[in-house]
């Protein structure tokens, strides 16, 4: 509404002067009003600037945060020691002795830390650190006694390094009372380097300390010391995205990337152009409304997209590197589910001491740009829905808070300080699957089993003496055997005359069988005292005593695992749209055959009265595949793959004929490939896990005195 104002003829009306108490009001409003709107925009982008008023930074107590001046000759730490690794640089000592094999941590009290003319050395806390400091105050990593601690946490915001001064900084770490060079000090930092060079480790110096970093390459790691962690993006983490099942997106290949160089960009477009609507390059929207934030949103000519939605809608999503190696984009991806085509040379992948990369990703050199679309064309579709599984996985377990990312941060830390009770390479990496919700150890054992209990070999037999015997008198030789146990399972024939058995020294008892089934090898006797049984053929004559006893110890380190000899692989055959049973050697292995392997003695159990369907008797109606089975069975309980001993591939008995050969069928293979195919639909999944991994003797192969080596006959490939 306006008001008239009236003029008289001695001039213009004089306007009303507000009053004093009014004015003060609405210029505080104003005020108000104002700062609410800045904070709102600060909001927006990363990091944020706030005070220290969150959980930690308040310290759970009124007291006003102490003022620590810096004089300017004030020591500064050296730049850092690029050769410390965990053994030169960390001090386990301090660690001691803690029997929940947790490592405890640390977090110097707040400080502000000024120069000598009083100017702040580093700005706010931001919500990112407050977030950190409050997750690590609240795990079981932490403690309040500086005594106990193993390693120290300052409480100085190094998150972003645009935000530091370097000098002053470093002398502020150079204060901490237990810094000594930096020993046991973590340090955080997400965005390091500035223009023009972006190092991509901090510049801060700082001695001997660990560095969790967001951007490290292969010159600035620091291979088992030094921590990679994602650029955390709030973005993605503000955003609620519905969730999608894996499969073919609406495009192939996509890029988001705003700031990116010209030439690559002039790639991608290539990309664009040739491929058609398969390809969709985004850039930064030059044509919004305003008042519309552009961080969120992304626009292909005059067409706008909401961003990170977008991501969604690709099967492939393109992480290039910017003037950064580490990008938040990387997080974005992973939110969406898409998978991450990482072009960026020498860049250290978050987490990746742990985390299998190659299941949730594919890199591409800086140089193959233009070729990308034909190395992903190449990925067939199983594989392609597995590792966007494993992509959403991975965001899940570690990038979706600064919560996860301190907390996968101290846990990496804590396994390399108690390596013996570290998560396993599949703890990390697979994700939870709705039939293995209750997948965990199954075995109550303890850490390693006694080697002087020593283990149980158990030989099924028909009616092959010669070769039979020959294995008894090999296999009396390992030291560790407590046992030896003959299951006869002919029917027709009797065993030989006990005067005719090899002399040995251990135990010899021969088990005779009501029918000739394969799974009778698997039945829990009474007579297996052992935990440790050793599952071994008749024909397998060619294994040496220093081989069957490595195998014994390395199973004694994985007592819920299958360790063993002759290894095989089972492929996705895409032609026939099933599986295929592999017996080609490969470096690859999924299964260990219990022709000549070792386990507990717990799956005898499992596989007499627990198996599932009707597996069991479909291996003794087709006399074949109850190793298979075995495998299956072992995997789906633990959720673990198999380990393969030992170099030697070639496990064929010379002596045998062909005719008492099971597996010299002709029919043989095509049955195992049925068998996996079976065991699968009545699993209602696919258990077995394939790794690229063997456990060898140490100094097996190195010009090394014989008579030094523990175990110095190993049969070669």
């Amino acid at each position: 509404m306006c008001a008239s104002v009236k003029h008289s003829s001695r001039g213009p009306a004089l306007i009303p002067r507000m009053k004093t108490k009014h004015r003060i009001y609405y210029v505080a409003l104003f005020s108000v009003v104002l700062l609410g709107l800045l904070a709102t925009g600060v909001f927006q982008f990363w990091p944020h600037s706030i005070e220290a008023s969150g959980d930690w930074a308040v310290e759970k107590r009124s007291a006003a945060v102490p003022v620590v001046r810096l004089p300017s000759d004030s020591p500064v730490p050296e730049r850092g020691d690029l050769s410390c690794r965990m053994h030169t640089c960390f001090d386990v000592y301090r660690c001691g002795f803690n029997p929940k094999n947790k490592i405890k941590v640390y977090i110097y009290s707040l400080k502000k830390y000024v120069d000598e003319l009083g100017m702040p050395v580093s700005g706010s806390i931001s919500r990112e650190y407050n977030e950190l400091l409050s997750a690590i105050a609240d795990s079981d990593y932490y403690t309040e006694d500086i005594s106990r601690a193993c390693l120290f946490v300052p409480s100085i915001d190094l998150l972003s390094q645009h935000a530091l001064h370097i000098r002053e900084t470093a002398q502020a770490l150079a204060q901490l009372s237990r810094w000594d060079r930096g020993t046991n000090h973590l340090l955080f930092n997400m965005l390091p380097g500035g223009p023009p060079d972006y190092n991509t480790a901090l510049d801060v110096p700082r001695d001997r300390a660990l560095l969790a970093g967001g951007g490290f390459s292969t010159w600035t790691y620091r291979q088992g010391y030094d921590v990679s962690i994602p650029v955390y993006s709030p973005l993605s983490a503000e955003v609620a995205l519905p969730e999608k099942g894996p499969g073919p997106r609406r495009y192939f290949l996509l890029s988001s990337q705003m700031a990116i160089h010209p030439e690559y960009r002039e790639e991608l477009e290539a990309l664009q152009a040739k491929h058609g609507e398969a390809v969709l390059v985004l850039d930064k929207c030059t044509n919004l409304s305003e008042g519309v934030l552009s961080v969120r949103k992304r626009c292909h000519k005059h067409q706008v997209f909401d961003y990170p939605q977008v991501l969604q809608e690709a099967t492939f999503c393109v992480v290039l590197r910017g003037a950064r190696l580490g990008q938040a984009a990387l997080s974005d991806v992973l939110r969406a589910g898409c998978v991450p085509v990482v072009i960026a040379d020498s860049y250290i992948l978050p987490f990746s001491e742990v985390l299998d990369w190659k299941r949730a990703s594919v890199v591409v050199p800086e140089e193959k740009i233009a070729d990308m679309y034909g190395v992903l064309q190449s990925i067939p579709r199983r594989q392609m829905e597995e590792m966007q599984r494993q992509v959403r996985w991975f965001w899940d377990a570690y990038f979706q808070s600064i919560k996860a990312i301190a907390l996968a941060t101290l846990q990496i830390i804590n396994d390399r300080i108690y390596p013996y009770a570290a998560i396993s390479y599949e703890q990390w990496n697979d994700p939870p699957a709705v039939k293995w919700s209750s997948v965990s150890n199954p075995l109550f054992l303890p850490l390693i089993p006694p080697q002087s209990q020593g283990f149980t070999a158990i030989v099924l037999t028909y009616d092959r003496v010669e070769s039979l015997f020959r294995v008894i008198t090999e296999v009396s030789k390992v030291p560790s055997l407590s046992k030896l146990l003959v299951v006869w399972n002919n029917q027709n024939k009797n065993p030989p005359e006990d005067s005719l058995w090899p002399k040995i020294r251990v135990p010899l008892k021969v088990v005779r069988t009501a029918e000739n089934k394969l799974s009778n090898r698997f039945f829990p006797y009474d007579e297996i005292e052992t935990e440790a049984v050793l599952a071994i053929d008749d024909d397998i004559i060619m294994l040496t005593s220093d081989e069957l006893q490595f195998g014994y110890e390395v199973w004694r380190e994985f007592p819920d695992r299958l360790v063993g000899y002759p290894g095989r692989l089972h492929l996705w055959d895409h032609e026939m749209n099933k599986w295929k049973y592999e017996s080609e050697w490969t470096n690859e292995v999924s299964m260990v055959l219990t022709g000549a392997a070792f386990y507990h003695k717990y799956f005898n159990y499992l596989y007499t009265y627990k198996m599932p369907g009707d597996i069991k008797n479909w291996v003794d109606a087709h006399m074949n595949c109850e190793d298979i089975a075995m495998n299956f069975l072992v995997a789906n309980v633990t959720g673990k793959a198999v380990i393969k001993v030992t170099p030697r591939k070639k496990f064929k008995c010379p002596e045998c004929t062909a005719i008492d050969g099971l597996s010299l069928d002709q029919t043989h293979m095509v049955e195992r490939s049925e068998c996996i195919n079976k065991f699968a639909s009545v699993f209602g999944t696919m258990p077995l896990k394939v790794v690229e991994h063997r456990a060898d003797p140490v100094l097996y192969k190195d010009d090394f005195p014989e008579k030094l080596k523990s175990f110095p006959n190993i049969g070669s490939l």
